[in-house]
């Protein structure tokens, strides 16, 4: 997923697989035929990836085992994804799912340590690490290692800071490096509240300088809905800006991934879901640095599943039974659109403060605030096209020219 040149540069797109028998819980008794199908639904839409999510304590269930069937299973799967020509990101850490946590007893109850700070957890999490990329790096269609899904959710039942988050993160991810394949992605996955809160432990720096690209989740629940509506500007435009935002408080040049992107109900009604995903398609796309976006998620989850949040069970891209829902054929239309489309020159504006050296001052670029609005108007165009428009760190002066 390099970062290439307008004009030349080639987009992934994909999706974060998620089964739809069994949720996540359908690690525990792999269903070869069930996966089969699952990833022949999100070949027919034209992906060439998914994001796998193995379930972190049932993979190591005590501190110095990790099972190898479990591992065992896992390499099946990325099997299955190449047999359809699907290239494959694993995370490591599941550790947070859909508003459900999952962590090993070794960490709990009695054994009560936080995964960010305690010396002896994060011992296991290297064992863990070192186990699993060295079983699954040899397969040629892993082309990426997540350390886990948005591990900053893990906070704060496992107590850590600014500085113990970074420090984490950056051990964990140099042990991944180490044992994967050298042109393999290394990525840190984090919410958006690294860059929106300001009393995060998780920083716009952890995003935008640890792992090889600057992974963004965009997510509208957070309050951008509720700016201008499910297809107004602000809200279709959410992806977009969290991907300059990252170019902002990193190396203007680093690449970006969109790792997570969907159209959450009642945020976005079901009859709007179409032209939420063009649009959003769209304006992500026409930011230069970004190299790939990976839907959320493939498919439904069951409803004789219960406690999840009602949001949860609606934001498949095909229903439990296989059914295409009307998002997915437009993700199929947009994607086509995007790959045939390079990235326009685009208007720029600065940030109103350096939220990476200062994180407290994180709530000036939150969705809804002053800035935010700015930017949006900034890059609204006539008929309802959007042009994202270039945020540069406050250190460069911004004369209302052209980007890029």
């Amino acid at each position: 997923m390099e970062y290439l040149a307008p004009g030349s540069r080639r987009l992934r797109f994909g999706v974060n697989y998620v089964p739809s028998e069994g949720w996540f819980h359908s690690w525990l008794d792999l269903d070869r035929d069930a996966v089969a199908r699952d990833l022949d639904d999100i070949a027919s839409l034209g992906m060439d990836h998914v994001r796998i999510f193995p379930v972190w304590p049932w993979l190591q269930p005590n501190r110095s085992h990790v099972r190898a069937q479990a591992v065992a299973d896992v390499r099946t799967v990325i099997r299955l994804g190449a047999e359809r020509g699907l290239d494959v990101c694993v995370d490591l850490l599941q550790g947070h799912l859909s508003s459900f946590d999952f962590l090993p007893s070794w960490v709990l109850t009695w054994h009560q340590r936080s995964i960010f700070t305690d010396t002896v957890a994060r011992d296991g999490l290297r064992s863990y690490v070192k186990e699993l990329v060295r079983a699954l790096s040899p397969e040629p269609n892993v082309f990426a290692f997540t350390l886990g899904n948005e591990v900053n959710n893990l906070w704060p039942a496992n107590a850590t800071t600014l500085a113990e988050s970074h420090a984490w993160a950056e051990d964990l991810l140099s042990a991944i490096r180490l044992h994967a394949r050298a042109d393999q992605l290394v990525v840190h996955s984090l919410f958006d509240d690294a860059f929106y809160a300001p009393d995060h432990p998780f920083s716009a720096e952890d995003v935008t300088t640890l792992g090889d690209v600057s992974s963004v989740h965009s997510w509208v629940f957070n309050g951008t809905s509720r700016v201008d509506g499910p297809l107004g500007p602000a809200t279709t435009s959410h992806a977009a800006y969290l991907a300059r935002l990252a170019g902002a408080c990193g190396a203007p040049d680093r690449p970006v991934w969109l790792q997570e992107v969907g159209a959450p109900q009642p945020d976005i009604p079901y009859d709007a879901a179409e032209q939420f995903v063009r649009r959003t398609v769209a304006a992500a796309s026409a930011v230069p640095t970004l190299t790939g976006i990976t839907w959320w998620c493939s498919h439904d989850i069951d409803r004789r599943m219960v406690d999840f949040p009602e949001r949860e069970y609606d934001l498949g891209l095909f229903a439990v039974d296989h059914a295409a829902k009307p998002a997915a054929h437009a993700l199929r239309d947009a994607i086509e659109s995007a790959r045939s489309t390079d990235p326009q020159e685009a208007q720029s504006i600065s940030l109103p403060a350096d939220i990476v050296s200062d994180p407290s001052a994180r709530a000036l670029v939150a969705p809804g605030s002053d800035f935010h609005r700015s930017w949006v108007a900034l890059g609204s165009q006539p008929g309802g096209g959007f042009t994202p428009p270039l945020i540069t760190p406050v250190s460069m002066p911004n004369d209302g020219s052209l980007g890029e």
